[in-house]
């Protein structure tokens, strides 16, 4: 069912009525999540952040002002706000508020740079872009000065470190003296939506994912009975909280939910992370699959580090598949229960359970979270496979959307005419649920993680007068899983100088544009015609094949 007003496409109403029935869906709002915590522990720190914290009782009472000060610059229910942070206090100060008035947050990675941050603005017809971040304020600033110019004051921009500043001149944090906001519940519903994730998917442009605060709040409170979190929780967040892994599976939002602390850090440094894990005593934390590699050589190769991570009782790993070898030296080296978590932004998460077999925990990719999941793996042809047979991975239920937001075109090939989402992912099941992932059927990078549109990166370079056409491809790479190759066809004009030479231009010519780093293929390679398949379109296979070929060469 989709909504015409504002491009949002609905559960069906016989589903919705299911999951109301059956309690997944409790009419809980994301603004309220810290409300229990408030009232039993309201002087119990919630986060952590380097020399500063903030209590459940402070969140709450900042994030409240903050409502009141939003408010008071003209931001009303429904409207849509593109929000970008650091891990910071101030991120949840501000989430929490937008949350309590209905203003509905598009999260934008830190990584993100104008090209994105101008496609949310143009999809969501948003209100307001607010950057939050000392490191990154420069960066931000450059966004926010452009989008200023680009869209003539008819958005409002809002850049920030510690202290809350709109159009450099409204001073939000001057509203903390007044306590006397009062939530309006009048025309909230818990069937709204609450934020927008952000899809890596295969098109040009990025897809916004509308959540709702039923579905949600359900997949963070599954998510939390299945990880175990508690009041006694200490979460160390590393990866951008704004993700959906860190911020719901179960994240940030899980471990708050819970009454527990987050301890915000940066992921860069290996040190630093195993200090704070001593220092507050974490129990969990969650880690791409390239960092966790960090991790262990630093712990396997420095004999002199003396940190005390016996408090560690869990490490999750998501975002990429783990090899099963390294999967193997976590609790070799930690010491702790490794789970592995696959899911996405668009709804399914899975997990192996802290009670599995070592071999189930090392070498699948978990279950889903919900007994309503409904998971089918199924051939070329839309036909179901028998368990174990590799195949594409389609899948339903109360907390995967039913389709992105204002993007009927894409929602036409995205999702099957009964609903179920096709994930893109090719993987065997077992007769227990448990998923492997094998591969990806779309045209899609996962760097570390972070995943790649290879017709977007096409575009753009296709766009530059010195290219005639361009292939975007995965190489494998033993530290992110996958790194990025542009095959290039060079224009008849184009003047071969040398390598370094090129690819400097490129790099120049792709931050011109303002993507994010991420982005930006990691190889080039240049070719007088790309193979083709029987039908004439380009062959990336060969092309993968190819540029493996040549690494295992080096």
């Amino acid at each position: 069912m989709k909504n015409e007003l504002n491009g949002f496409v609905d559960w069906p109403e016989d589903f919705k009525q299911k999951y109301k029935q059956l309690g997944f869906w409790s009419g809980e709002f994301l603004g309220d999540m810290i409300a229990q915590s408030v009232i039993n522990c309201p002087e119990k720190i919630a986060i952590i952040d380097g020399s500063r914290a903030i209590s459940y009782q402070q969140l709450n009472q900042k994030s409240n002002q903050l409502a009141l000060g939003f408010k008071s610059i003209g931001l009303v229910m429904d409207d849509v706000v593109v929000l970008q942070s650091q891990n910071q206090i101030e991120f949840f100060e501000v989430l929490f508020a937008f949350f309590k008035i209905g203003v509905k947050p598009i999260l934008a990675l830190p990584a993100h740079r104008y090209f994105e941050i101008d496609v949310f603005c143009k999809i969501s017809q948003a209100k307001m872009y607010l950057a939050i971040g000392k490191e990154q304020s420069n960066q931000y600033a450059q966004i926010g000065n452009k989008i200023k110019q680009n869209y003539n004051d008819k958005l409002i921009v809002c850049l920030s470190d510690e202290h809350l500043i709109v159009n450099d001149f409204i001073q939000l944090n001057s509203l903390y003296h007044d306590d006397s906001y009062q939530k309006d519940m009048t025309n909230l519903n818990a069937e709204k939506i609450a934020l927008f994730q952000l899809s890596g998917g295969t098109t040009g442009m990025p897809k916004l994912i509308a959540r709702t605060h039923n579905d949600y709040h359900y997949s963070v409170r599954a998510s939390n009975e299945i990880c175990g979190i508690t009041q006694s929780t200490v979460y160390l967040s590393v990866l951008p909280v704004m993700h959906n892994f860190s911020l719901s599976s179960p994240g940030a939002l899980g471990v708050l939910y819970a009454g527990g602390t987050i301890v915000l850090s940066s992921p860069t440094i290996a040190n630093q992370a195993f200090e704070l894990i001593e220092k507050y005593k974490v129990t969990i934390s969650a880690l791409v699959p390239p960092l966790l590699l960090t991790w262990l050589q630093q712990l396997k190769s420095d004999s002199k580090l003396d940190y005390s991570l016996e408090s560690l009782e869990v490490l999750q790993v998501g975002g990429a598949k783990l090899s099963k070898n390294v999967a193997t030296e976590v609790n070799k080296i930690f010491g702790c229960q490794l789970q592995q978590v696959f899911g996405m932004a668009e709804g399914l998460v899975n997990y192996t359970r802290l009670y599995d077999s070592e071999d189930i925990v090392n070498s699948t990719q978990g279950r889903p979270i919900s007994e309503a999941d409904e998971v089918i793996v199924v051939d070329d042809n839309d036909q179901p496979l028998e368990f174990g047979q590799r195949g594409h991975l389609l899948v339903r239920g109360p907390y995967t959307i039913r389709g992105y937001y204002k993007n009927e075109v894409h929602n036409k090939t995205a999702f099957t005419n009964d609903g179920f989402y096709r994930t893109g992912d090719i993987v065997t099941q077992n007769h227990n649920g448990y998923i492997t992932v094998e591969d990806r059927s779309k045209d899609q990078i996962n760097r570390g993680g972070e995943k790649i549109s290879a017709e977007e990166i096409e575009n753009h370079l296709i766009n530059n007068i010195q290219i005639f056409d361009a292939a975007v491809v995965a190489m494998p790479d033993e530290f992110l899983g996958e790194r990025s190759c542009a095959f290039l066809i060079m224009d008849t004009s184009y003047e071969y100088v040398s390598d370094f030479i090129l690819k400097k231009t490129l790099l120049q010519y792709l931050r011109s544009i303002g993507i994010a780093d991420y982005k930006i293929p990691d190889r080039f390679e240049i070719l007088d015609a790309f193979p083709k398949t029987k039908f004439g379109k380009v062959n990336k296979v060969a092309l993968r094949e190819m540029i493996n070929k040549k690494i295992n060469l080096i």
